[in-house]
């Protein structure tokens, strides 16, 4: 198990931060854009992608960082609740 985590944070390093974001938003804005039912599920699966990124990258995370992450992860499982009722 430790070998793969060192692996995915050794990819997430060399990923170009720029299409990252851009990807990232673009997941962003189709799962809180989409109506009902598959926008809610979307939300869930973005907040699946962001909680295994928490998990990967915990423990090199300052506290403050950490308590941030938390707090968006929170937000999207929250918003991904809501959508789907």
């Amino acid at each position: 198990m430790q070998r793969t985590q060192r692996g995915i944070a050794g990819r997430l390093a060399r990923a170009n931060p720029t299409t990252v974001f851009l990807v990232t938003l673009l997941l962003v804005l189709v799962a809180f854009f989409t109506p009902g039912l598959v926008g809610g599920l979307l939300t869930l699966l973005l907040a699946g992608g962001v909680a295994a990124l928490l998990v990967t990258t915990w423990p090199v995370q300052t506290p403050q960082t950490r308590a941030i992450r938390l707090l968006a992860l929170t937000l999207l499982v929250t918003a991904g609740l809501v959508k789907l009722l």
